[in-house]
């Protein structure tokens, strides 16, 4: 997810090569003839083999096609606009960090306090945002070396490759916790909303903690594929010269790469956005209803009350029906969390699409498709993970009342004692 490198796509793809008439010439030429000649890898570095083979590439017009330039996938319009974000997502990813990392330690602070601590859902709500917030964190030296510094740059050091295998692997641990937090919000509420009975019995405080610590616990598991795949490669490039640089790629043909692929496609991506799909559209409908209640509600209010004698004699008026405090806060909390749940959706779906059309159309596509979406999908990511405490201070009062005492606290002056009470401490 956050983590392709694509230095790799400028020196290490497969190439065909369409010559001149001068093939023949080419062979014959005396750099070559020379370079044959001399015995022993000792006598001849790589980088001189590669840069008289580059120069007599330029000197004989030789033109290099890249296996997969072929293909038409992702091409067009569309293509040319998706490159143009590409060229300033490092500055809008930086800002999206930035105010994301302040905003979810926001939502660490508020969901922290005691009114809000004890609630389940407020529990996974924090770890959440912890998750989110460290993901955020460490996308930031990322983001200001390769997009900011370093714009382009090919001449990639070993540290560089290093970095980038760590950053590859963090984030989409901690990523996967988000999903799998996700989804366990969604199985809360729903069983909570499905068997209202059976709730307190079922979504315990101990059963909590076990959810919270199966999302932590499970993504490191899941990741097992990818930390043998993916690993640090050597090659060079050629653009300025023959320079030696390090990247990150993985092994296209291994069975161990298609395993890889379909559990973070399949398994970490898709099946969670299936089931989220569906409580989330159940939740719709619970919400619909209750409106629709809501409306009933009120036109039996509108009606004249009716007035009923008893059997003393006694005339009282009865009641119109309302909802009770705790079926409104339950309903706003339900609102809360279908928009947390269809945005994730809006952010993950596409990832999960492309994983499996990548997985079907093969290399290619992956290449061609999934790289240029990459920087897109990142932001995309980042900002579910940032907006999500203005989703909580716009639907939830008890957020908003809790964050306005937090930010009260701190901001306002910590009133002195007046003189009067002075003298009464004095005497005590």
């Amino acid at each position: 997810m956050l983590a392709d490198d694509n230095t790799q796509n400028r020196h290490n793809s497969s190439y065909s090569y369409i010559g001149s008439n001068d093939t023949y010439n080419f062979l014959e030429d005396t750099r070559l003839i020379s370079l044959l000649n001399k015995r022993g890898g000792n006598h001849t570095p790589i980088e001189e083999w590669l840069k008289t083979l580059e120069d007599l590439r330029n000197k004989y017009n030789i033109s290099v096609i890249k296996e997969c330039d072929r293909f038409d996938y992702c091409s067009g319009e569309f293509r040319d606009l998706v490159l143009a974000y590409n060229s300033i997502h490092g500055y809008i990813s930086l800002l999206i960090c930035l105010f994301g990392s302040l905003a979810n330690a926001l939502n660490v602070a508020v969901l922290t306090r005691r009114d809000l601590a004890t609630a389940p859902i407020n529990r996974l709500l924090k770890w959440l945002a912890v998750a989110d917030v460290f993901v955020m964190l460490e996308y930031v030296p990322f983001a200001i070396y390769r997009y900011l510094l370093f714009p382009g740059q090919i001449e990639r050091p070993y540290s560089w490759a290093v970095y980038m295998l760590f950053h590859m692997h963090f984030t989409q641990i901690l990523h996967t916790a988000s999903i799998l937090l996700t989804l366990s919000l969604a199985i809360w509420r729903y069983i909570a909303i499905k068997y209202p009975s059976h709730g307190p019995s079922l979504c315990t405080e101990s059963r909590c903690t076990i959810a919270i610590m199966s999302s932590f616990l499970l993504p490191p598991i899941l990741c097992i594929p990818s930390y043998f795949v993916f690993t640090i490669h050597q090659d060079y490039a050629l653009d300025n010269g023959p320079t030696k640089v390090y990247y990150v790629d993985s092994n296209y043909d291994g069975r161990l790469y298609q395993i890889n692929f379909w559990v973070h496609a399949v398994v970490i991506k898709l099946l969670p956005c299936v089931i989220l799909t569906v409580i989330s559209a159940w939740l719709i409908r619970v919400l619909y209803r209750a409106n629709s209640r809501k409306k009933a509600l009120k036109g039996y209010s509108a009606c004249p009350a009716n007035t009923v004698v008893n059997g003393n004699g006694n005339i009282f008026t009865r009641k119109s029906t309302k909802r009770s405090k705790a079926e409104r806060r339950t309903d706003r909390t339900t609102r809360m969390l279908v928009a947390v749940l269809l945005l994730f959706l809006l952010t993950e779906f596409p990832q999960g699409i492309l994983g499996l059309m990548s997985g079907a159309l093969g290399r290619c596509f992956f290449k061609r498709c999934y790289d240029l979406f990459g920087e897109l999908m990142d932001a995309l990511a980042l900002l579910n993970g940032a907006i999500n405490f203005v989703l909580y201070c716009a639907m939830s009062k008890q957020f908003r009342t809790t964050f306005r005492q937090i930010m009260w606290n701190r901001c306002a002056p910590t009133p002195r004692a007046s003189s009067h009470t002075e003298l009464q401490t004095t005497y005590v």
